[in-house]
């Protein structure tokens, strides 16, 4: 992939560009643009083009949207056939659908959307005898505007401020095993918490001294496996306090056999076990991990006192924005492409993030799940969040589409910066994680 020269400038620069948020209207960000806006991933025997006649592909309501289709046998624009489109909200539900001949030259499709949102093209080519080749492209619509579903319970402080004093009546006992063979001082770490223990590796500089080190926590995307060594080292390497824990509180470094015997067996679907509750939510234990993370970081005689950063991608940016919205102790998170965003979106006709932890009956939400998610919907933990940020968002991202990360990030309230994408699915590339990095070690230096 060919990122742009603007992108690599910005991801070498040592500090970022930002924009505050004021009032209840944030401004437009500032949009960095990665990839190409012409898409093409080849079938077996034909290739897909698809351009969106907007630089950016960045547009406001109401705006003509035009999507230029080519499929393309070699060099060669196909002169027989048909393709197939769907236009759509972010994938909710179908604005237009039809088909069209294929014949030799580019052919056009335009919609538009009367809503804040993102217009998505959605095109088939299905040859007979032959694989189908499907694309994606879409083009955002007033992004900024952007709103929440549904307003935060009005209890929503109180339970969790219910559970943080549960969770402190756990004494923070932590045990340490040092994990030979790495460049800095680093340890397996288990610390006691509700349920499942945090596990993690830790890692620091040789030598630091007493309150001098910013503290970075790495979490996880999505699924079941053991913390990360390199991660752990990395961040240790640039200066920092540095923890990166697995999402469950399993034991680190063990055959790759037992995470799949427990993502097979006692964590099958763990993103929809005990929803009907707020109390029994599986996920409600993964935050209070974050949490007791925290405690266990900030103990450390070298924190310099004033910098906690969380960063994670997916499942992993889920959970930076519940640190930031959780604990008054983080002053940074970087949350990519996050997953857990706007869980009641169904209520609103639009798209919601993964897990689709809803369930819809008969094309309505389930009324007892719904209000049980409320309490873990990163959108509200967004609402709380006064720190800094930065979010990456992938515009063609099926998996935690840009509608429901972009509800989160129009509700932080701190400085924040955002990462569009717009011919990027669920990914987390190398240019992006080396700018969230760069972030946290400026805004490091600026604390």
């Amino acid at each position: 992939m060919q990122y742009s020269a603007k992108f690599n400038a910005y991801v070498k620069s040592s500090s970022l560009a930002s924009v505050a948020a004021g009032g209840d209207s944030p401004p437009m960000p500032r949009i960095i643009l990665l990839l190409s806006l012409i898409l093409a991933v080849p079938s077996t025997h034909a290739a897909i083009q698809i351009a969106v006649d907007r630089k950016d592909a960045i547009c406001s309501v109401g705006d003509a949207i035009t999507f230029t289709i080519d499929v393309l046998a070699g060099k060669k624009s196909v002169d027989s056939g048909e393709i197939s489109y769907v236009l759509s909200d972010d994938g909710f539900g179908s604005i237009r659908s039809g088909k069209l001949e294929l014949t030799g030259k580019p052919l056009e499709v335009s919609g538009e959307l009367n809503r804040p949102g993102f217009l998505r093209c959605t095109v088939t080519y299905a040859p007979k005898g032959q694989k189908p080749a499907r694309k994606l492209a879409a083009a955002a619509v007033s992004p900024e505007k952007i709103g929440l579903s549904q307003p935060v319970p009005q209890d929503f402080d109180q339970f969790w401020k219910n559970q943080k004093t549960a969770l402190a009546k756990v004494p923070m006992k932590a045990e340490l095993t040092e994990v030979k063979g790495q460049r800095v001082p680093t340890f397996d770490a288990q610390v006691a918490c509700l349920g499942a223990p945090v596990s993690g590796y830790f890692a620091k500089p040789k030598d630091a001294k007493p309150k001098s080190l910013p503290i970075i926590l790495w979490v996880h995307g999505a699924g079941v496996r053991s913390s990360s060594l390199r991660n752990t080292v990395t961040g240790a390497s640039k200066g920092m306090l540095s923890m990166n824990i697995n999402a469950h509180g399993l034991p680190n470094g063990k055959p790759t056999e037992f995470y799949r015997e427990q993502n097979a067996g006692p964590l099958r679907n763990y993103w929809h076990a005990g929803r009907e509750n707020r109390n029994t939510v599986y996920f409600k234990g993964m935050f209070l991990r974050l949490v007791r993370a925290i405690d266990f970081l900030t103990a450390q005689p070298e924190w310099d006192g004033k910098t906690v950063a969380v960063v994670g991608h997916s499942q992993g940016g889920y959970q930076a924005l519940v640190a930031g919205g959780l604990d008054p102790r983080v002053t940074f998170i970087g949350t990519g492409v996050p997953a857990g965003c706007d869980h009641s979106g169904n209520v609103a006709d639009r798209i919601a993030g993964w897990p689709k932890i809803v369930p819809l009956s008969e094309g309505e939400p389930d009324a007892k799940i719904l209000e049980a998610c409320r309490y873990i919907d990163a959108v509200n933990f967004a609402t709380r969040f006064q720190g800094e940020a930065i979010m990456s968002v992938g515009f063609i991202d099926t998996v935690c589409p840009p509608t429901s990360c972009y509800a989160a990030y129009n509700a932080l309230k701190g400085t924040k910066q955002v990462i569009n994408e717009p011919a990027m699915g669920h990914a987390a590339p190398a240019p992006i994680k080396n700018a969230f990095m760069a972030a946290v070690l400026a805004h490091a230096k600026r604390k």
